[in-house]
């Protein structure tokens, strides 16, 4: 593509979705949860005593019975055709990374030649889907295809377009979970019983623990002819190609810059939309590369806020369509620049406060605090290995370690303050913690009031850090589903509060006073996780080299990393925490390294293709318009003067046939290499094979192609530029 006509299809992008100009709006208080069964819905469309029964199931954990639920599906089937509603699905979160939903209509025979809208308590409840096409790692055979879905009371359901939308789990014919939901429920439930004991400790008033997520969404936002000019964006998400841009990132002009008038068009429209299903949006900005930005909202209960992130990246893609935009949420779409990531901000709050909220105002509420904090520390030191493998994909490799995200060794931050205090802890007899809170910074600048400093700063290369009164999980990838690095974070957060409580009570019954008991606990525990706790800077050398002293996993491949769900701690603490059962973990890793597999093969083919039938030709075309060139200034010039005026051309046609050939020679191996792999029947030894010796073979090949894309005519390249891409218009 020229670049005169790749002007011409970002003008052509922006004549067709013109920046919207502003009117006056309703205030999103007014509109939010629009098309969302909430509670205020439910009060206005059901009994009293049925809604006082779905209260009971969603707040209490009560069983929905099929009497109930008829009245529950007429007070939906009520409200969703005042809207238009015509379709029911149950839409639900299969091992695909994505969402899966399957379109029913109200209507069935009337028997008298006629259709009525029918919608039904088990319509509601439970549907049944083929199950064979899902990915279930060989719990299922394909003649063996009956799945489930049933729906999740505590996700509220919403409406898309006519389609009543139905949150739902999805478990196979024999009870293994073949979703992300189920299991994250499981591991939701398993720390609300754990915390509740331990917080019953201290406060015997509490009667539930919730798990509470907040997501930061980062984002790629490119012109919609361009993406579509780059088959490497549409089959694989990400640029297989490109050499950098002069200007990208490096003056950092871009991070909470101002908002160009498409892009704020874009955020507002998705914004509306997102209020209107409930998502309560909240910030919005420029990230720190040239065409990134980001979306958090509130924060939710965990199981919901995963719901809530699954459908805002299905709204951002159909969002951004209408504004001439594609969405890129590959966590590394560009070399050279940052990539995306998903930080998981996760927290812990009882009935009566958030339990690692902190400094509290008594010796029980500072205790309180030290101890949550420190049985989080031993959940993360004792399963680090299994945390990395949560978040671990292909597409997240390029981020992690990339000195623009967390390295890939999981290690947690806590701040001066905090270290000190459990420093202090873990060394003295005193009982006394004294914690401080914010406290006040005064600035010499007229006009400007008093700041309020937290007591402790952040650490950008820490990839689980305290920040206040929540973790903040940073090297969660942007395209992944929260749900898989939530079930590992809050099983493993379980098991460490269920042997902290079990440990308490035999110190107790042997004589030991709680707050005694509680203390000491603490004081072994601080010092058994200290090898987790690191403040420095995640990118150096010498933290890769300290963390594998430490006894930490530094493990960077991928297919590797995978193991660490088969480690015999995972399996023991999934057991334990009745989250997964053995053959679950088997067979997600066997999913989880099929799909490895899968995305490297497809980047393999689509770079092979592009190599061979865009670069190369355009390479070689240019190479003969220079060989004229030359040929031409000896019918000119005498030789001595041709050869001095085509020297430069001369080179030109060197290192173009240098890199051609290389390129040429290249892409043979790395087909050989699929080969090779594709022959190995072991779907993990596969993955390693395809990490190994075709991902380095595609990147080795890459650096001569970018070669070419300062040498070739830009008339002639075939490809939009990244100094095209990330700069919108």
């Amino acid at each position: 593509m020229s670049s005169s006509l790749r002007f011409q299809v970002v003008g052509e992008a922006f004549k067709k979705h013109p920046v919207a100009v502003a009117t006056p709006a309703e205030r999103p208080s007014s509109f939010f949860g629009k098309y969302v069964f909430n509670r205020k819905k439910m009060e206005k469309y059901l009994p009293p005593q049925v809604y006082a029964k779905m209260l009971a199931v969603m707040d209490g954990g009560a069983t929905l019975d099929l009497p109930t639920a008829d009245i529950v599906a007429e007070g939906m089937k009520r409200w969703a055709m005042e809207l238009g509603v015509t379709h029911i699905t149950h839409w639900f979160q299969p091992l695909t990374e994505g969402t899966a939903e399957k379109h029913d209509g109200f209507v069935v025979h009337d028997g008298k030649g006629g259709m009525v809208e029918e919608f039904t308590g088990k319509q509601l409840v439970q549907q049944e889907p083929d199950a064979s096409s899902f990915p279930s790692g060989g719990i299922r055979s394909t003649f063996e295809a009956r799945g489930y879905s049933a729906w999740d009371p505590a996700s509220p359901v919403f409406v898309i377009g006519d389609t009543l939308m139905i949150p739902t789990v999805f478990i196979a014919y024999t009870g293994e979970a073949l979703d992300y939901k189920a299991p994250l429920k499981k591991a939701l439930h398993a720390v609300d019983i754990a915390a509740t004991a331990v917080a019953q400790l201290f406060y015997p008033d509490v009667k539930k623990v919730i798990s509470n997520l907040g997501w930061e969404q980062e984002y790629f936002l490119v012109d919609e002819g361009l993406y579509a000019a780059r088959p490497d964006l549409l089959m694989t998400g990400r640029t297989l190609m490109g050499h950098d841009s002069a200007k990208n990132q490096q003056m950092d002009d871009h991070y909470f810059g101002s908002i160009p008038e498409r892009v704020a068009a874009f955020m507002r429209d998705l914004e509306i939309q997102a209020l209107e299903l409930g998502i309560p949006c909240k910030t919005r900005h420029n990230e720190a590369a040239p065409n990134q930005f980001e979306l958090a909202p509130i924060f939710e209960e965990t199981n919901l806020a995963v719901d809530h992130n699954m459908l805002l990246m299905m709204l951002m893609k159909k969002v951004a369509r209408h504004h001439g935009f594609r969405c890129l949420l590959h966590e590394k779409p560009f070399s050279g620049i940052n990539g995306s990531g998903k930080h998981n901000n996760w927290s812990l709050m009882t009935d009566t406060g958030v339990l690692l909220h902190g400094p509290g105002r008594t010796q029980t509420d500072n205790l309180r605090f030290i101890t949550f904090i420190v049985e989080t520390l031993v959940a993360v030191h004792r399963h680090n290995g299994l945390l990395k493998a949560s978040i671990a994909s292909a597409a997240n490799a390029h981020r992690l370690g990339a000195h623009e995200a967390p390295p890939a060794i999981i290690s947690s931050f806590l701040g001066a303050q905090l270290s000190e205090v459990l420093d202090h802890l873990e060394k003295s007899t005193d009982n006394a913690i004294t914690l401080d809170s914010k406290h006040e910074l005064r600035l010499d600048i007229p006009q400007i009031p008093e700041l309020l400093i937290d007591n402790t700063d952040r650490n950008r290369t820490s990839p689980f850090a305290f920040t206040g009164n929540r973790f903040e999980f940073r090297a969660v990838g942007a395209e992944a589903n929260c749900a898989s690095a939530m079930i590992a974070l809050n099983a493993a957060v379980a098991e460490a509060l269920m042997d902290f409580r079990a440990r308490v009570d035999k110190l107790t019954a042997a004589g030991t006073d709680v707050m005694s008991a509680v203390l000491r606990l603490v004081r072994e525990d601080i010092a058994a996780c200290r090898a987790i706790r690191f403040d420095g800077n995640g990118y150096s050398d010498e933290w890769v080299r300290e963390a594998a002293r430490r006894g930490l996993d530094t493990e960077s491949s991928v297919p590797l990393i995978f193991d660490n769900y088969l480690s015999p701690e995972s399996i023991e603490m999934f057991a334990r925490t009745h989250v997964f059962e053995r053959k679950e973990l088997e067979a997600r890793n066997e999913i989880k390294w099929d799909t490895y597999t899968k995305k490297i093969q497809i980047e393999a083919r689509i770079f092979g293709d592009l190599c061979i039938n865009h670069i190369v030709p355009v390479a070689t075309r240019y190479q003969s318009q220079l060989i004229d060139s030359v040929h031409k200034m000896l019918d000119i010039f005498d030789r001595d003067k041709a050869q001095q005026l085509s020297a430069n051309n001369v080179s030109l046609i060197e290192q173009i046939a240098e890199h051609t050939s290389y390129i040429t020679a290249n892409v043979e191996r790395l087909i050989d290499a699929r080969r090779v792999a594709n022959r190995i029947e072991d779907v993990r030894s596969r993955a390693i094979a395809y990490h190994d010796t075709v991902a380095p073979l595609i990147e080795d090949i890459r650096r001569h192609v970018d070669k070419l894309e300062l040498i070739v005519d830009d008339e002639l390249w075939p490809l939009p530029k990244y100094r095209e891409l990330l700069f919108i218009r």
